[in-house]
């Protein structure tokens, strides 16, 4: 089955950039993905850039109407996705807790849905 994972933190949370800390949770995160992309459970990954960068559309009567930044207003900053290929939710959730922003964020598990082809 097909899981997206959307991982967020609020603003702040986590290790600072420089420290030793931080450095060592790039190491986790990098050890877990050299397993995620060893494993070929992975069908696709990315961390975003941050909200500033950020478009959102809405139409009003047929017309496109652009916001920079977010839609809406949230506590936690979403980072990153998963795209991955597991068993279960069970394997989801087991993986997602192993995510080093679990700790001081969170990670959100989702089945995906597929629309049939034509």
């Amino acid at each position: 089955m097909k899981y997206m994972m959307l991982l967020r933190h609020p603003e702040g949370a986590g290790p600072q950039e420089g420290t030793p800390e931080f450095d060592a949770e790039m190491a986790t995160w990098g050890a877990l993905n050299a397993e995620l992309m060893g494993s070929g459970q992975v069908i696709t990954a990315a961390g975003l850039q941050p909200e500033t960068a950020a478009t959102t559309v809405r139409t009003k009567d047929g017309d496109a109407l652009l916001t920079d930044g977010p839609f809406a207003e949230t506590k936690e900053l979403l980072f990153s996705f998963y795209i991955l290929d597991l068993p279960d939710l069970d394997a989801a959730t087991a993986l997602a807790a192993r995510m080093p922003n679990a700790a001081y964020g969170s990670v959100e598990v989702r089945p995906l849905a597929f629309i049939e082809q034509a």
